[in-house]
């Protein structure tokens, strides 16, 4: 990372967006072990839940860390613009929402639907990254919240490369219970773009605008320890097997 300097005036707009995508993009998890063999075909049912399994707890933090960064606003207008990304995971009502369509997931990879939606038997690490996200958007200025947010950037790409190599690699699995992963796109894109405006707008000193950049770095982190604890636990598993 670029060391801090609180005399350097702020980069130029392009400049920083361009310094969020590439310190963003060469630490996204795209690149974990974990994905790789995923979209190369090569985890077993198993590993497809385990992975399914975990990451649902990822996906119940969301609506929490985005609760608490409307609680940081005091601006109506933000909070208005931020809100439906809560409804976006919990549904307007039962039966909606991202969530719903993760557990539906979780039941066409195999799995009983009430152990996911438990979260029992999901891995101490995942637990413990998943709540290190929800205590820095806790801990963090609202600017910083916002910012880690943009890994999302990245996100449309990944979910795009997953629905063709599930549909090509696990066709066991029913394409229906791909509706997560087919949600996110436009959504994603939504999302980072909203975030990016709002981090432009008020990232207006040098000093602040590596305060995001710092966030987005430490999101990265958190959702790379994920997948290591999941990787952990598949090779723990085929050690068993072997």
């Amino acid at each position: 990372m670029t060391a801090r300097d609180p005399l350097r005036p702020p980069l130029p707009r392009a400049e920083f967006i361009e310094w969020l995508r590439e310190e963003g993009a060469s630490r996204y998890h795209d690149a974990h072990p974990v994905h790789v063999a995923m979209h190369e075909g090569r985890l077993t049912e198993s590993e497809l839940q385990r992975w399914v399994l975990n990451r649902y707890y990822y996906q119940t933090r969301i609506p929490i860390k985005d609760a608490l960064i409307l609680s940081k606003s005091e601006d109506p207008v933000f909070r208005r613009t931020w809100l439906h990304r809560i409804t976006d995971h919990d549904g307007a009502q039962a039966g909606e929402g991202g969530l719903e369509l993760w557990l539906r997931l979780a039941e066409g990879v195999g799995l009983e639907r009430e152990l996911v939606a438990s979260c029992r038997e999901v891995l101490p690490g995942v637990r413990f990254a998943c709540d290190a996200y929800v205590d820095l958007v806790r801990d963090r200025s609202l600017l910083e919240a916002v910012a880690s947010s943009l890994t999302e950037f990245f996100a449309p790409d990944l979910m795009s490369k997953r629905i063709a190599a599930w549909e090509r690699h696990y066709p066991w699995v029913k394409r229906e219970t791909l509706d997560y992963f087919r949600s996110r796109v436009p959504r994603a894109r939504r999302d980072s773009e909203e975030a990016i405006e709002f981090v432009v707008a008020h990232a207006n000193s040098y000093a602040l605008q590596q305060k995001c950049v710092d966030a987005l770095i430490k999101k990265t982190e958190i959702l790379w320890h994920l997948l290591d604890c999941v990787h952990a636990a598949c090779i723990a598993g085929a050690a068993r097997s072997a």
